[in-house]
């Protein structure tokens, strides 16, 4: 079967197995139906790669892996190879050099919700495929204003927020990564520091970019002169919300927050030091009010209603297992 009569294929069993009596943009598959389409499809990890990837508190097995991410990266490889044709024939139609444009996927979702395991693992399985494409992973939390400058602002109890963000640095990263800049530089993070390095991460010349953060699908600004702004997602060729209950996103948060006392929080560098000799109970009282003061209105707010702008949504149960997919009919 050639690659497009497999991808066509592939689009006409997700319409058999959609729910046809509304009309929809997307298509809505349980977790069984979609593990189906993985076919074929190579399952290059294993389990100490698991370990590896797997973020705190996350559930992930290799079964998870077969039945969520091996059909997602078969899928991601279709839309790579179609939109490298795509390129190819208008460059054709244009008379210009043809020339390979780095493939972008966003991921987004809550603070809790596992979203960085989603992008290292999509990392993991993409860059194993045949020609061990270059795939790069950058978060956006590298764009964040330092700490000084959000307190100067008035924005240090808003990290996180749209506001928060150097959102020019993080469009013009994004669009020179697109346009083929040799090497292009991201600002870093610590999570120990709560601060952004000084050491810049560079990204050379990737096959596929990966850009995981939790406002990158917001919808374009509005400048003063009342024209809309460049948005990121007008970058991105692909995009992931990671989907959850809020209550069990609080409850995973405030679980993660209770372990961080034993690791991180316990290094006397961290900012969040403080917290470390918290009992149980002060640190679940701490832990839910910094989500229902923070983490809560950005989500209502500002993530959530991003949700529909995804290309696909993976929408995880009580026990961080993904249960649906709903993928943005072609």
């Amino acid at each position: 079967m050639t690659r497009v009569s497999a991808a066509e294929d592939l689009v006409a069993r997700l319409r058999e197995t959609g729910d046809a009596s509304l009309p929809t943009p997307y298509v809505e598959l349980d977790r069984a139906a979609w593990s189906g389409l993985r076919e074929n499809h190579p399952m290059s990890l294993t389990g100490d790669d698991l370990s590896r990837l797997r973020g705190l508190g996350d559930r992930l097995d290799l079964e998870e892996v077969e039945d969520v991410y091996l059909p997602l990266s078969r899928l991601l490889h279709f839309y790579v190879e179609a939109v490298h044709g795509l390129r190819l024939a208008t460059s054709e139609f244009l008379g210009d050099r043809p020339r390979r444009v780095p493939f972008v996927v966003g991921v987004a979702g809550s603070v809790a919700v596992g979203k960085s395991t989603t992008s290292r693992i999509l990392r993991e399985l993409m860059s194993r495929w045949p020609h061990t494409p270059r795939v790069e992973l950058v978060t956006t939390d590298g764009f964040l204003y330092p700490n000084a400058e959000l307190e100067a602002r008035g924005l240090l109890q808003r990290k996180g927020f749209p506001e928060s963000y150097d959102r020019r640095a993080l469009l013009r990263f994004v669009a020179d990564v697109k346009s083929g800049t040799p090497v292009v530089r991201a600002p870093q993070y610590s999570h120990l520091t709560y601060d952004v390095l000084d050491e810049p991460l560079e990204v050379p010349r990737p096959d596929v970019l990966i850009v995981e953060g939790l406002n990158v699908l917001q919808p374009p600004a509005v400048r003063p002169d009342g024209e809309n702004a460049a948005a990121l997602s007008d970058y991105f060729d692909f995009s992931v919300y990671v989907d959850a209950d809020p209550a069990d996103v609080r409850r995973w948060y405030v679980e993660r927050f209770l372990r961080l006392r034993e690791t991180a929080f316990a290094d006397p560098q961290s900012y969040f030091h403080r917290y470390a000799g918290l009992s149980d109970e002060e640190a679940r009282e701490t832990a839910t009010g910094i989500w229902e003061a923070i983490n809560a209105p950005n989500l209502d707010r500002n993530i959530a209603p991003t949700r529909d702008r995804a290309t696909l949504v993976l929408t995880k149960g009580a026990d961080h297992a993904v249960t649906r997919i709903r993928l943005r009919k072609i």
